[in-house]
């Protein structure tokens, strides 16, 4: 049975730092694409950085760009989401996804965590 498991959220003032990290018991683990997703109370899922298998592609969405960074240790099976000035809209509960290519859409993603709750205050 796939697991991902998510881990490093928590409270943080606006202006901090977060690093997420993802835990997954994928089997071919670098078979996979992993991105990160995060929803927001009263808002649908939005696509937040993807990274190839190899990890030498990258991407992420508008409202991240330069202050979120996303890596993975093939060899751990362990995905990261390095989150650097944080804003009070970033807050939401991040999800961890593995998927067969980069993609921004979830329905994409085959496997999912269960997500770490982010709270950014003003």
């Amino acid at each position: 049975q796939v697991q991902l498991v998510e881990s490093g959220g928590g409270l943080v003032q606006a202006g901090g730092s977060l690093r997420l990290a993802c835990a997954t018991s994928i089997g071919s683990f670098i078979s996979y694409a992993m991105g990160w997703f995060r929803q927001a109370p009263g808002k649908e899922r939005e696509f937040v950085a993807t990274i190839s298998r190899g990890g030498g592609a990258t991407l992420y969405s508008d409202s991240v760009k330069g202050r979120f960074i996303i890596s993975r240790e093939n060899a751990k099976n362990m995905v990261y989401l390095q989150m650097n000035s944080l804003k009070p809209d970033d807050t939401a509960v991040y999800y961890c996804a593995a998927g067969s290519e980069m993609a921004t859409t979830a329905i994409k993603y085959r496997f999912w965590g269960q997500g770490t709750q982010v709270t950014v205050s003003s």
